[in-house]
């Protein structure tokens, strides 16, 4: 058996790669994992729509309770709530039941552990230890674990979730994309509350629709319903609601760039940017830099992947950090990217300055950004090879602060990623085709 955890739990196709009998010793793993001084100890299982998911969630609390957890059940919510009724209701963990922005058939599990906070690499490895040792001694009669279902979890979600807005979205017009997903009944709920007129599309999960051809990874479906109601702005999510990208009133895409650089000034303005930093990762946009440059804000750069940024704004006690695909992390407001949270402070700002988000967002000036992936026969020392070194170093002197190159190898293919940035299409596309082609020379 490799290695189960990627960067952001355990993900495969349900009942072939993931299935009930590893969602069960996950579940089993993570139990034994633990430790509490607390005669019962509890873990908070929640999941999004898709009909796998009901099998899973049978597993895992399956899994819990045969290690004397009791399971609490809080039902179809996005993965930031779960993150956070983990911390409320004072649970050991939480697992959540989600692929994200993955097709139907796939499906996942993440743990978070006290507090709401995901695992690091050493909880996640003695995981996988335990999953391949197997059960030892279980408990027995009154130790068994029970099953509790939360019955205010949604309404818990939504509170908490409401001290995001900073000034009523009062006169707003909004279109939300649920994707089908976990955000169907929470995000509109959210932003009706927030004070604005809400129109939510793709709301109506059936377990097999889920990021069927919409959501944050399908958006000409909201930037044309933003265009027929003549909304003030679009947001989408994703599967499990912690992504939130979103679509101006002229049906101009906001991606997760041009949001964190919208609410970064907000809270540089207000005091509330911590050390005056936001952090991202190596794939947001050199448009989101020199923004931030402009206004005097620095950018602490992470790898690919939330945890990595949620590595960093810990470390650095960071006020704000995200990735360009909306992943958008508030500590203020939880311990993972919550798709919600950042809809409700992109309607603020808006209601706010009176401003609408086409001005707001227009710091954000995008770059042409130019990736091209060759296949490689071993990722780990193409970068090294002396030819691609020297590409790599000449296109840097052409580009100088023009742009950028990052070379980067694929996290599950031995594939590795040229990426260029420049000041137009045309060079861009010219240096990544001059690096790539030594990248491939090597094999």
């Amino acid at each position: 058996m490799g290695r189960l955890f990627g960067t952001d739990g355990v993900r495969g196709v349900a009942n072939q790669d993931l299935t009930a009998e590893l969602a069960l010793a996950i579940a089993s793993a993570a139990a034994r994992l633990g430790t509490t001084s607390r005669s019962r100890r509890i873990a908070v299982v929640g999941r999004d729509p898709r009909a796998s998911g009901e099998m899973l969630e049978a597993a895992v609390i399956a899994g819990l309770t045969s290690e004397g957890v009791d399971a609490l059940r809080v039902g179809v919510l996005p993965t930031p709530a779960v993150a956070h009724l983990t911390h409320a209701y004072d649970a050991e963990f939480g697992v959540m039941i989600s692929a994200s922005h993955n097709p139907m058939p796939d499906n996942g599990i993440k743990i978070f552990g006290r507090g709401g906070q995901k695992l690091d690499d050493a909880a996640e490895d003695r995981i996988e230890d335990l999953v391949r040792t197997g059960p030892g001694s279980r408990p027995l009669g009154a130790g068994i674990g029970r099953v509790l279902d939360a019955r205010d979890a949604l309404d818990r979600y939504l509170c908490h979730a409401a001290t995001a807005v900073t000034t009523p979205a009062d006169g707003l017009t909004v279109v939300v994309d649920c994707a089908h997903g976990a955000a169907s009944i929470a995000a509109p709920l959210a932003y009706r509350a927030a004070g604005a007129t809400v129109i939510a599309i793709n709301a109506e999960p059936t377990g097999y629709n889920i990021n069927d051809a919409c959501g944050s990874t399908h958006l000409d479906v909201l930037q044309r319903a933003v265009l027929e109601h003549g909304a003030d702005l679009g947001l989408a999510h994703d599967g499990d609601a912690d992504r939130c990208l979103a679509v101006d009133s002229a049906g101009n895409v906001v991606d997760g760039d041009a949001i964190m650089v919208v609410i970064a000034l907000a809270m540089h303005e207000a005091g509330q940017l911590v050390s005056d930093t936001l952090v991202a990762t190596v794939m947001s946009n050199l448009g989101l830099h020199l923004a931030m440059r402009e206004a005097g804000i620095a950018v602490r750069v992470t790898g690919v992947g939330d945890r990595y940024v949620l590595e960093e704004l810990r470390n650095g006690g960071y006020a704000l950090g995200g990735e360009q695909s909306g992943h958008i992390v508030i500590p203020s407001f939880g311990t993972t990217g919550d798709g919600i949270v950042t809809g409700l402070r992109l309607m603020s700002r808006i209601a706010q300055t009176g401003i609408p988000l086409t001005e707001l967002a227009q710091p954000m000036r995008t770059l042409p950004q130019v990736l091209i992936n060759v296949a490689v026969a071993d990722k780990a020392t193409v970068a090294d090879a002396p030819s691609v070194r020297t590409a790599v170093a000449d296109a840097e002197a052409e580009l100088g602060d023009t742009g950028r190159i990052l070379l980067r190898p694929s996290g599950t293919e031995q594939v590795v990623r040229v990426m260029v940035e420049a000041a137009d299409e045309d060079t861009a596309r010219l240096l990544a085709a001059r690096v790539a082609e030594q990248v491939s020379a090597q094999g």
